[in-house]
């Protein structure tokens, strides 16, 4: 399920509309009005707003004054993927008199909310040096193991190098790098090595041009710290892991489960993973933070390929033996269902097995059997057996709501059935 490496590229952003005479001034830029910051031209502007929920892109609109009306309107950017966008307004002068305003979009591409009210083009960050990291990792109770890295992409580039540091423990406040990285991707990238080394982390990016220079200065840092020890762990696929709306990538609190769960919870998550990948990676990837409970969520990318639900309940069994033998409580949750037309409308996800139901039942089946169960799967569930549209934007992931749901529902479950245990705590 790591559709979102395929989709974040192809996703390509389109000027609908240019109102030549209101652009096309060319006048020197002589006048006081229209230099800014000590004679520094304006050549660009990155234009930020806050994350809407359930919105797949974004439409952002060029204002001449500050007006509403369609007339003022000059310029329209459509299907922007991501909360921000940097503007080349190397040809806009007297920048003071120009604003902006956004507007969500559907998968489609259209309206699902009313548009921002206008803001002043120059209170946003004029002629950025540097990329802008999105991540939320901080606001995370725990970070990810697989972080994915995100930024407001730059305008022009070709490219970017992605830097992680370690604060070194004997010279606190150095930070020595561990791992650099590059892609060409527009602005998300899925760290696949994972981080189990305990310390206090931080990472950045730069943009590189077309033959792998850098072009910009690094990024304001971000932070993420990894634990020795937590008390409680999730292993699963994507939906652990993170993201939705098909351009939201993982590293948002909006669309992570464990947001919305009262108990801090370390996500251990991988996108695309089946159950035996779970298995595969179980002492890699879960035995060094040594956590006493762990939430084990997966098998939808198992029943929608076609597996024999009995093959994928081996696989659990075979967790269910790894945490016997390591002394860990197993919390086991349902596989959520899926929404084959919607996912039919994705061109980076397959079409699932014509009996994905009957495999699904058969997972189910067993975790309901298990000592320590959540059932996620009814309010998830519409009458014909599918993943709820309004719940889901490409069919297979659940988007904020549907998170939320299973979030609220592990929380409350581990609250009730282990009192004494204080997992409000970390």
């Amino acid at each position: 399920m790591n559709f979102s490496k395929k989709i974040m590229a192809a996703v390509m952003v389109g000027l609908l509309s240019f109102s030549g005479a209101a652009l096309a001034e060319t006048a020197n830029y002589g006048g006081a009005e229209d230099q800014l910051y000590q004679g520094d031209f304006l050549k660009k502007v990155r234009i930020n707003w806050d994350t809407i929920p359930g919105a797949v892109s974004y439409r952002l609109v060029i204002l001449k004054g500050n007006s509403t009306s369609r007339e003022a309107e000059i310029k329209h950017i459509n299907q922007v993927p991501n909360n921000g966008f940097e503007l080349d307004t190397v040809n806009m002068l007297k920048a003071k008199g120009y604003y902006w305003r956004v507007c969500p979009l559907d998968y489609d591409g259209h309206e699902m909310g009313a548009y921002s009210a206008p803001k002043p083009l120059v209170g946003e960050e004029v002629n950025p040096k540097a990329p802008r990291a999105t991540t939320e990792f901080e606001e995370m109770a725990y970070s990810p193991l697989y972080p994915v890295f995100s930024w407001i992409p730059v305008d022009g580039s070709g490219g970017y190098e992605i830097r992680v540091s370690r604060e070194n423990k004997d010279n606190p406040g150095h930070y020595d790098v561990v791992r650099d990285m590059t892609t060409d991707n527009n602005n998300i990238y899925y760290e696949d090595g994972g981080y189990t080394w305990p310390g206090h982390y931080m990472w950045q990016v730069r943009s590189q041009n077309k033959v792998g220079v850098p072009n910009t200065d690094w990024s304001e840092p971000k932070y993420f710290e990894v634990e020795q020890h937590v008390r409680v762990a999730a292993l699963g696929d994507s939906i652990t892991h993170g993201g939705g709306v098909c351009n939201v990538p993982p590293g948002y609190v909006m669309y992570s489960w464990e947001t919305y769960c009262k108990v801090p919870i370390k996500n251990l998550g991988r996108s695309g993973d089946s159950v035996q990948d779970m298995v595969n990676r179980f002492e890699k990837d879960v035995i060094p933070f040594s956590p006493g409970m762990l939430i084990i969520m997966g098998g939808v990318n198992n029943f929608r390929s076609g597996e024999d639900g009995w093959e994928t309940v081996a696989a659990m069994e075979e967790l269910l033996e790894e945490c016997k033998y390591y002394n860990i409580i197993p919390v086991f949750v349902t596989a959520t269902p899926i929404n084959p037309g919607l996912m039919a409308k994705v061109d980076a996800i397959e079409n699932p097995a014509w009996n994905w139901k009957d495999q699904q039942l058969i997972l189910n089946q067993w975790i309901m059997n298990q000592t320590y169960h959540v059932d996620v799967t009814p309010a998830l569930t519409d009458m014909y057996g599918q993943l709820k549209e309004e719940l889901t934007t490409d069919g297979l992931h659940p988007d904020h709501e549907g998170k939320r749901i299973i979030g609220e529902a592990i929380g409350n479950y581990l609250l009730t059935t282990f009192p004494a245990y204080n997992l409000t705590f970390k």
